[in-house]
């Protein structure tokens, strides 16, 4: 449920700050695990990723990449396996509910697992369009797939009625869309073992991060075109901030300049436990 209707409902309930930059750093080194497979790999946001592997043994593959990436980032996954897409993608929750966290959906098995099933179960179908379809006596995953193609043409148009049974038939072969990685921005963070209160202090400790992500950029080519900053407090309340730098840049100083700024609108009025440093980086 929404956050604010949790916190409605349990006020005295421990809400955990989220943590972007965190979350941006943890992704990048799990998808460059995935990198190192040699597969082409089309990410699909910090969690998920698609693979496209043709291999004799995809289970032994899928706990080989499950394996690496518990032992390069700590981090645990559940993998599907499928022979489209859409099948990987739905294999994916059975895979988290079993011990191995691996599950294959293919033609073979499809329709046995998924024909009873409720037509939301079905990734890309909601609450509005399920609603729809029962509207006209389609309820389960086997009624979308039997169901004539003129009518989901005339009931949802031409493009969506018929894709609609498509998903239901397990997807299509379409293809993973693989284009060279390359990082949108760099950051870098730093938790105090004591809390800092001095402003002059905390304003220093920005421009040390601002500084010292311009020279990884400049050492990857790249050039910065937003700063932001993070702060958290001791009582872990964290807010983020962006300012746009004059032009595309490496310069240190400039940087370090936009970082202050934007450092000036937080009203600071607790003890600093974090602080971190963010650029946004220029197309290549």
């Amino acid at each position: 449920m929404p956050l604010q209707r949790a916190f409605r409902k349990c006020p005295d309930a421990v809400f955990l700050p989220t943590d972007h930059p965190a979350y941006d750093v943890a992704s990048a080194e799990v998808m460059d695990v995935l990198r190192r497979f040699a597969y082409p790999v089309e990410v699909w946001g910090w969690d998920e990723a698609f693979l496209a592997a043709s291999h004799r043994d995809p289970e032994a593959l899928a706990h080989t990449v499950r394996a690496a990436v518990e032992d390069q980032t700590g981090l645990t996954c559940a993998v599907g396996i499928g022979d489209t897409k859409e099948r990987a993608k739905m294999a994916t929750g059975f895979a988290k509910e079993t011990p191995e966290h691996v599950y294959r959906l293919d033609s073979a098995n499809w329709m046995s697992m998924m024909g009873n099933r409720d037509v939301t179960e079905l990734w890309g179908v909601g609450k509005r369009t399920a609603a729809r379809l029962a509207a006209h006596n389609l309820r389960t995953v086997a009624d979308l797939a039997l169901a004539d193609r003129d009518n989901l043409a005339a009931w949802f148009g031409p493009t969506i009625g018929p894709r609609l049974r498509v998903l239901a038939g397990g997807g299509d072969a379409r293809m993973v869309i693989w284009e060279p990685w390359v990082a949108r921005s760099r950051s870098r963070q730093v938790t105090f073992p004591s809390d800092l209160m001095d402003p002059s202090v905390i304003a220093d400790e920005v421009a040390t991060l601002a500084r010292d992500l311009c020279v990884e950029i400049t050492k990857d080519g790249r050039q910065a075109t937003h700063v932001g900053v993070t702060v958290r407090t001791r009582t872990f309340f964290t807010q983020v901030k962006t300012g746009k730098l004059p032009e595309a840049t490496t310069d240190k100083d400039i940087v370090e300049a936009g970082a202050r700024q934007v450092l000036a609108r937080f009203e600071i009025t607790r003890p600093v436990r974090l602080l971190g440093v963010r650029l946004d980086l220029a197309p290549l």
